[in-house]
């Protein structure tokens, strides 16, 4: 080859190609992808030669066998989960690793949704329904009455629609309206997941103690392994349905390619079960978290406490193990743990890994050693924005009476007593508070369990943050911005209220909100 030839191989083999790929099956684009690292074909080429059958020879192999977990992260599936409560919401978009979006109570009238009634109530079902029905009928007293409220006190601007100042007064009521919504109210929600992360989603699901939770890991499990609905395949079969008919015979291979039936991960999810791990973890932490605090009260605690201080690895381990599974202030329960012998805070950080299997993933509280621990006492319904925040760990109680309720109060918006709804607000909430421990006190682990769902948005729930400081700025930054719901934005701003008490020196990376300063409620 001439000198000159060989400067243009050269030159096309130090060209980079970039291009994206639409329209290969899951499983087999993450066989594809996975070649990279075994073979020197292109992705076009791997793509070309590979069919599902290979796919899951591949994937058996490698990713059961072997171990190679990570080839499950190439494969990336969309899946829509429609009707269920809120409360197995919380629960199926717990990941770390996870992208989607769930209908908002800001924008949507939730009188439509309806609720779930749990099973196995037996006598107690006409109670649940009725106790349900009366947090929707004061859900829409306080949506209406608020906004007749928010239309007294704020003008409509003469450049603005009416239409566009009416949704804009509606979404503030629902803002206020929404603490009434109870934990069984029905929700949507749309999820894009790689199968790794959707196997583990299953398998948690398949071990949860609500019904409803279990059920909706298996119809994820099923609708992972059996033919996804295909969005153009109608109008694919009314296209090759006019070619029919137009030349009188059939075309079965442009059929095949169009209308197939694609499963999204049959194979990467055969196996997913509940994990014994986490079952049995969860039976001795909560046992162990019971005996360690008999006797003790829960103390009072701020909306956010930034819990300072080293007591120690060991002694954050075990605090973070204890905490998910009781309803104690991550500080009361640390400092409970710190009075421990060494030995017994070994045997309670032991207790985190005594059931693990050979593919367990630890247990989320042995991610520790994050610098800023955030531990936040906010209403349910503010939690869910909190929660999306995922580049931190999260560790989260269950959900009871025990911290009481918020009111829906913010400057520069009417309060309820001001627009004359706080006497049926504050009835409806201790109707519901009486419901959820009646349901409680009619015994039985199942109606326990049952009793949660009556709980409405606003009550009081606990999690703990823990993030580096690139995390405790976004969130600040982020959620005390104006357009936010008054909730989230009073933590945020708490947040960065603690960094500056606790670390002074830090308060000057923070551009935040001041949220005490009223804001204008037609801006969005």
């Amino acid at each position: 080859m001439s000198d000159l030839g060989c400067e243009a191989g050269l030159a096309r083999k130090n060209e980079t190609d970039v291009y994206a790929v639409h329209g290969a099956d899951p499983e087999v684009l993450a066989y594809a992808m996975a070649k990279y690292s075994r073979s020197s074909l292109t992705l076009r080429e791997s793509l070309a030669e590979i069919s599902t059958q290979r796919a899951e020879q591949f994937l058996n192999t490698f990713y059961f066998a072997y171990g190679h977990r990570s080839i499950a992260d190439l494969a990336h599936i969309p899946m829509a989960i429609e009707r269920l409560s809120l409360l197995a919401a919380i629960v199926l978009v717990d990941e770390q690793r996870w992208d989607g979006q769930e209908r908002s109570t800001r924008y949507q009238d939730f009188r439509k949704s309806g609720w779930y009634t749990p099973e196995g109530l037996g006598d107690e079902a006409g109670r649940f329904d009725e106790a349900a029905r009366g947090l929707f009928a004061a859900y829409e007293r306080v949506s209406g009455g608020m906004l007749e409220g928010l239309k007294l006190v704020v003008a409509k601007p003469e450049a603005m629609a009416a239409e566009s100042y009416e949704r804009t007064l509606k979404a503030r009521a629902f803002d206020v309206a929404r603490y009434l919504l109870p934990l069984a109210t029905n929700t949507s929600l749309g999820q894009i997941v790689n199968a790794r992360t959707l196997e583990g989603q299953i398998a948690r699901l398949l071990g949860s103690e609500f019904a409803e939770v279990r059920g909706i890991g298996e119809k994820l499990k099923a609708a992972a392994s059996e033919a996804a609905w295909n969005v153009q395949g109608e109008q694919a079969r009314a296209v090759l349905a006019e070619m029919d008919a137009a030349d009188g015979r059939r075309h079965p291979l442009l059929e095949e390619m169009l209308v197939r039936d694609v499963r999204s991960a049959p194979t990467l999810v055969k196996y997913a079960v509940a994990s014994e791990y986490a079952a049995a973890t969860k039976r001795d932490l909560t046992q162990a978290a019971a005996e360690l605090m008999d006797g003790v009260a829960i103390a009072a605690a701020p909306v956010v406490d930034l819990v300072e201080g080293d007591a120690g690895l060991e002694v954050e381990l075990a605090t973070s193990l204890l905490y998910p599974h009781c309803h104690f202030s991550y500080r009361q329960l640390r400092d409970a743990v710190a009075g421990l012998s060494g030995a017994r805070v070994a045997e309670l950080v032991a207790l985190g890994t005594r059931h693990r299997g050979r593919h367990d993933e630890l247990a989320r509280s042995f991610h520790a050693g994050a610098a800023l621990k955030f531990d936040i006492l906010m209403d349910v319904g503010g939690f869910r924005d909190m929660h999306r925040h995922r580049r931190c760990t999260q560790l989260l109680q269950g959900y009871t009476d025990a911290h009481g309720w918020e009111w829906p109060d913010a400057p520069g918006v009417p309060t309820l007593a001001e627009a004359g709804l706080a006497e049926g607000y504050a009835a409806a909430m201790e109707a519901a508070f009486a419901a959820y421990r009646g349901l409680r006190a009619s015994g039985g682990m199942e109606a326990a369990e049952s009793a949660q769902y009556l709980l409405p948005l606003g009550a009081r729930c606990r999690a703990m943050f823990k993030m580096d400081v690139a995390e405790a700025v976004y969130i600040s930054e982020l959620r005390s911005g104006v357009a936010g719901h008054y909730s989230y934005r009073r933590v945020a701003w708490e947040m960065f209220e603690e960094v500056k008490r606790v670390h002074p020196g830090l308060a000057g990376l923070f551009r935040v909100e001041d949220v005490r300063v009223p804001v204008d409620l037609l801006k969005r």
